[in-house]
């Protein structure tokens, strides 16, 4: 009874130690992909740069914490969040009901529309009940495992050929060579990561904005593990902070000129 008693303290101890342990957010690791400008990007010297990054360290801040950025490839994001390398991401992730299924989110801290990009004269602008027709028998390229992944592979037109890159600028080296007629992406991300350089210059905005929340979410949120709900609580409160004191409007003004809160 007596060794009965003692492993229940024990037991008690422990848990009570976890339960501590999970709630002192002193240090947040962020996983980043770091290939998404303006979003994220990695310098030649291996510094991580961009709108998420410096959100990230804004939030990190209004939290009281320290943050740790860790990069990590898109595909091998989520799992890697979930095998505990990071406590949180912070990566330009859109909220949508499939990705709910398995981590939770934040509110939204940004929302851009999707657009397709082309060659300048390869073809004409169409609208949104004219994506299948005008996307029918062409090679379309796509980040792999994103909202426009899904997006293109659910309305794409009869023998349409969907290309999908691990990075964007993979994407970007592709439209330039040749190898895909368009890409889906971002809106903000293809200005600012390929119209806006010089190897973009040949290239245009084509179709409509694109925002369903059926296959583009509500925003880019917070991802973080289901059980942690009290860091999903502390980011939120963060988002408001940041917003209500002038960070976050610092923080989007040097990279945009718009709102890129969204409504």
């Amino acid at each position: 009874m007596k060794k009965l008693l003692i492993a229940v303290a024990v037991l008690a101890l422990v848990c009570a130690a976890g339960t501590v342990q999970a709630k002192d957010w002193k240090v947040v690791r962020i996983g980043v992909e770091g290939a998404y400008p303006p979003f994220s990007s990695t310098t030649p010297d291996g510094k991580l740069e961009g709108f998420d990054i410096d959100i990230a360290k804004a939030l990190g801040k209004a939290m009281g914490a320290e943050v740790k950025l860790v990069a990590q490839d898109w595909d091998g994001i989520i799992p890697a969040l979930l095998a505990r390398k990071y406590d949180a991401i912070i990566a330009s992730m859109s909220i949508t009901e499939e990705r709910k299924k398995k981590v939770a989110f934040t509110n939204k801290y940004y929302n851009t529309p999707a657009k397709f990009v082309c060659k300048k004269g390869s073809m004409k602008d169409f609208t949104r009940d004219q994506v299948a027709a005008a996307t029918a028998g062409k090679k379309i390229g796509v980040q792999r495992a994103t909202i426009h992944d899904n997006f293109i592979s659910d309305v794409g037109g009869k023998g349409v050929d969907i290309k999908r890159y691990a990075t964007q600028d993979e994407a970007y080296m592709d439209l330039v060579a040749g190898r895909v007629d368009m890409l889906l992406a971002d809106s903000v991300a293809i200005d600012s990561g390929f119209l806006k350089k010089p190897e973009g210059q040949a290239f245009q905005f084509i179709g409509p904005d694109l925002s369903e929340k059926k296959y583009f979410g509500e925003g880019a949120g917070i991802a973080i593990r289901k059980q942690d709900k009290d860091l999903v609580a502390l980011f939120n409160k963060a988002i408001v902070q940041i917003r209500s004191d002038g960070t976050y409007k610092a923080i989007q003004d040097k990279y945009f000129n718009f709102n890129v809160y969204g409504e």
